[in-house]
This record gives structure tokens, C-alpha cells and sequence, in this order.
């Protein structure tokens, strides 16, 4: 018999059991209404959103999330349901999936293999099963697997020796660049060598740090992607298998690296801004690239309407600054203000000149000026229920060019794992799509402008220099010994690595931001802040 399956691509809100409850039944309904399908696979935890976290200790929650897929099984008892929920059995908990179909639960499968390493410790909330799970279906022989499980050829050829004509998997993994090619390629090679077709249903939306892209995919059984959905999208797919073979589809083309990047990044910023209640948000435009970035993917993920732009300037900031951060605002049709500080900052000497007499000027009087800005941005952010965006890159957090209180205060850091240059690479391709960032910007040499005539390449090494080192030691765990093998100058090798390892306090206190990158800083990079370790 054919069997049409709805490939759902949702975003749900974790810990708000009821809610998703809500969507789902929602999404059943009106594809019910709607289309002739046979069955309807939805994400893993979709009940609970992932990762919940140690929200999975509290029983009510658990027991909330179980009395649901009671009331799910009579939703639509003609039509299969795959939901991802977890388990509680006994005293121990799985993350699990079930079937329903008929007003009762037709199998479960219980999640083998529990990720533990980098943004994933599922290892501390559930226990692992043990069995494959196949179930008859309209004729057709069917196997699930979660997540992780689909990674391990061992898993998805168990699933086809147990008797799987068909492998549904459901996901949520995140994003990093490159992530869905990752999947595919590795993926693609399991159904191959199982002679297998996979069915790959993903979640989508932000989660603090973290971002699914969705991207859901289908192979056939020589490995093929044959059917590819859109990325960052909830979006509802249809396929139809019929004896085991996927009928011809469309296929959407495979993601561009930059342009998934900034699809993550204002999905990001949209979720975290939307799901935690703020109103909109607001930002420190400074007249450079940073700031620049960060105003673009605001608008794009929020709307202008939503969007505040606050100029700041001290004595040393240049002219073509602000007129840049003006203009710049002005083309995105957001509100702009302008706020000189310089009243805040010499209330502040004044208050400790008796305090600092016989000293000279450092960067402590930089920072002072930083400083005043926060103050003021926060301010707005409380007085308007708006979330303030920081605009530091990962260069500069990785060696703790900001300041605390500062350049760092904020609820959100949307560039945190993005590197100075990939900061280019996204203005550039966000001004492909409509020019919105002033040319000047991207040409002229970054600065804090906190001193006279300051540029980055002041305190940094270049950020073409810069960049590689930082990706070998924070992304690759490679020691300077290899990064200088690699043909990297001693010297900047060394001076990297020492700011690295003497910010971790700063990092810690950093905002949350964005995960794009294969480690960032965060769940995934957990370095101890007080160390006598030094690397060679």
C-alpha cells in the first residue's frame, strides 16, 4: 500500500508542556483537514522542547509530558503519530518515541545511543535503550531511531535486521556551519551500506545558545538525498513511499555555508528576543562593522519597527562614525538616538581624581568610557522592556578585548562565536541582498575608538593572523607547539594563547550568545577559570 508521511519541521518552547501539546494538536489537525496522509513524524522531545535540561529532575514535568501522549492517541486515531517525549518508566526516564495510531500506542522506541560530549549530557538525565523498534504500518515495515542513534551504522543496520523497510529518525540537532552537508553526507552512507531509505525529521528555532536549523531530509536506499526541506523554517513536508520506495520529489539545493550562517544567527536573535517576552530590542551603533552586523540581523529577525539604534559618542570618536551609524539606521528605518557621554564620563574622573592622583592614564579611563555606555544602554533596555544586544565578535571575547560592564553588558550576544572575519563575510553578504551597511564601514580599519587615533591592530595581532591561531586552539584544542608547526609566528602564537587563557573570567560573565561554530564558548568549551595549566 502507499504511504504518505508529513514530515513536521516545528519550534517548540522548552518546558511549556500545555503549549506544545497545543501545536501539535493544532498541526495534526489542519494537516488532517488539509491532506491524505498516513502518518505524521514530529521532532525529537517535542513535547518538552530540547534540550530541557534538569527541568527532566522535576516530576511534575515529566509527568505532565506522559499524560499528554495519553491525550494524543485519540487526536486523529485513523492517522500514525511519531512524537518524541520522555519516558518515564520504573525510576528511570528515557528520551523516547512513540507511535499512535487507533487510540492506542503501537510501539515505543527507547533512545540507545545518548550524546555526551560538547553541547550534549544526555547521559546525566537518561538511561539508554536497548532494542531496535520495527512496527507494521499499512503493510509496511517500519524502524525508529532518535537522533544520535542515526549517526552509528551499527544502529540503523540492527534496524534493518530487525526488519525495516523504511527508518524513521527524529531529530534535534543543532546547527553549526556546514552541519547540514555533516548530516547528509554521513547519514547518506548509513542508508547505503544498510540498502535502507531514512526518513530524517529535525526541530527548528532557537534555544538560548543553541539553534536548529530543521533542514529535514530523505534518503533513498542507495544514500541519495532525494527529498531536502527548507532550513530555519517550521515548514510541513509530504512524502509517499510505495512498497518501500520513495516516489519522486523535489529536493530543495544544499544550503550556501554564509548564507545559513546568517539565517542561524537572526533566528537566534528572533527566538531569544520572542520566547523570554522582551519587547524588542535595542544596541549600541557605533559607526563600526560589529555594531553594523548586529543592527542588520535585528531588523531582519525582528522587524524595524522593533529595533532601537543608540549612538554614543566620546571625545575620540570620529566624525565619520557617527555620521555612519546615522546613516546606517536611517536606511534601516529604525529609531535612532544619540548620546554623547562625555557629561558621564567626566562626572566619573572628576569623582576619582583624588583616587587616582600620581597615577597615569591606562586603559582603566578607556574603560571608564565603555562603561558609561553600558549604564546608559541598560538603562533604556529596563526603562523599555527591551533586550539589549551586545556586539562583540569571538575574536575579541576570545582574548578579552572588551570590557566588563561595558562593551559586554547586555541580555544577548549575537556575534559571540562569529570571528572578526566571518564579521566581514556576513556584512558582505547581507549588503548582496540590499545594501544597508555603509560601504565605509567594511573598508575602514576596526576600532574601539577610546583613544586618540586607536586601531585593533594596536593591542591584536591582525585579524587575519588572529583568527587561524584562535580557530587551531579554542575550536581545535591543537597546544602552540602545533600551531606554530603549522607556520604560525611564535610570538603571536604565544600572546594569543596567553589572552585566551587569561579571559576566562571575563567569558564567564559574558551574555549568551549564538552557537555557530563547531565549539564555542559556553556548554561547549568548559575551561576552568582559576588554572595553573599552561599549554606548550
Amino acid at each position: 500500500m502507499p504511504l504518505k508521511i508529513a514530515l513536521v519541521q516545528t519550534d517548540s518552547l522548552i518546558g511549556n508542556v500545555a503549549a506544545n501539546f497545543n501545536r501539535i494538536v493544532e498541526t495534526i489537525t489542519n494537516i488532517r483537514n488539509s491532506l491524505v496522509i498516513d502518518l505524521i513524524i514530529f521532532p525529537e522531545l517535542t513535547l518538552t522542547g530540547y534540550p530541557p535540561e534538569d527541568l527532566l529532575f522535576r516530576r511534575d514535568f515529566i509527568r505532565d509530558a506522559n499524560n499528554a501522549i495519553f491525550q494524543l492517541a485519540n487526536i486523529a486515531p485513523e492517522i500514525g503519530i511519531v512524537v518524541g517525549f520522555p519516558e518515564l518508566s520504573g525510576d528511570k526516564l528515557y528520551n523516547s518515541a512513540v507511535i499512535l495510531s487507533e487510540g492506542c500506542v503501537l510501539a515505543t522506541y527507547r533512545k540507545q545511543k545518548l550524546p555526551n560530549y560538547g553541547v550534549f549530557d544526555e547521559m546525566r538525565y537518561f538511561s539508554a535503550g536497548t532494542q531496535p523498534c520495527v512496527f507494521e504500518f499499512k503493510g509496511q515495515f517500519i524502524g525508529l531511531t532518535i537522533c544520535e542513534d542515526v549517526w552509528h551504522a551499527d544502529i540503523v543496520q540492527a534496524t534493518k535486521d530487525a526488519g525495516a523497510d523504511i527508518l524513521l529518525t527524529l531529530n534535534a540537532s543543532p546547527f553549526h556551519s556546514g552541519k547540514a552537508q555533516q548530516r547528509e553526507t554521513l547519514i547518506g552512507s548509513h542508508a547505503k551500506a544498510a540498502h535502507l531509505p531514512i526518513v530524517y525529521v529535525n526541530a527548528v528555532g532557537g534555544q538560548d545558545e543553541l539553534v536548529f536549523d530543521g533542514a529535514s531530509f530523505v534518503t533513498n536506499a542507495d544514500g541519495e538525498i532525494v527529498f531536502r526541506a527548507a532550513e530555519f523554517t517550521e515548514q510541513i513536508s509530504v512524502v509517499e513511499f510505495e512498497n518501500g520506495q520513495l516516489i519522486p520529489t523535489t529536493c530543495e539545493p544544499i544550503y550556501a555555508p554564509i548564507s545559513s550562517d546568517y539565517k542561524a544567527l537572526v533566528r537566534g536573535i528572533r527566538n531569544y528576543v520572542q520566547k523570554n517576552g522582551f519587547k524588542g530590542a535595542i544596541l549600541g551603533l557605533s559607526g563600526g562593522i560589529d555594531s553594523a552586523l548586529v543592527l542588520a540581523l535585528a531588523v531582519d529577525a525582528l522587524g524595524a519597527e522593533n529595533v532601537e539604534a543608540v549612538s554614543l559618542p566620546s571625545k575620540y570618536t570620529q566624525a565619520m562614525s557617527n555620521d555612519d551609524a546615522q546613516k546606517q539606521a536611517k536606511i534601516m528605518g529604525v529609531k535612532y538616538h544619540c548620546i554623547p557621554i562625555e557629561p558621564a564620563v567626566n562626572a566619573f574622573t572628576d569623582m576619582l581624581a583624588d583616587t587616582f592622583a600620581g597615577t597615569s592614564h591606562d586603559t582603566t579611563e578607556e574603560n571608564i568610557q565603555a562603561r558609561c555606555r553600558g549604564v546608559v544602554l541598560m538603562a533604556m533596555s529596563n526603562k523599555q522592556g527591551k533586550l539589549l544586544l551586545t556586539t562583540g565578535n569571538k575574536s575579541e571575547m576570545s582574548v578579552g578585548y572588551a570590557t566588563l560592564y561595558g562593551d559586554m553588558a547586555g541580555g544577548f550576544a549575537p556575534l559571540k562565536d562569529v570571528p572578526k572575519l566571518l564579521v566581514y563575510d556576513l556584512a558582505r553578504y547581507r549588503n548582496e541582498l540590499s545594501p544597508v551597511i555603509p560601504e565605509r564601514v567594511l573598508t575602514r580599519p576596526p576600532s574601539a575608538e577610546l583613544a586618540p587615533n586607536q586601531c585593533d591592530s594596536d593591542s591584536l595581532p591582525a585579524y587575519e593572523i588572529l583568527d587561524p591561531i584562535l580557530a587551531r586552539y579554542i575550536e581545535q584544542d591543537q597546544s602552540a607547539d602545533e600551531i606554530i608547526a603549522a607556520g604560525f609566528s611564535p610570538d603571536a602564537v604565544t600572546r594569543a594563547i596567553r589572552l585566551v587563557d587569561g579571559s576566562e573570567y571575563k567569558r564567564r560573565q559574558s551574555a549568551t550568545g549564538i552557537r555557530i561554530s563547531e565549539r564555542a564558548f559556553g556548554r561547549d568549551r568548559r575551561y576552568p577559570i582559576t588554572s595553573g595549566y599552561r599549554g606548550t
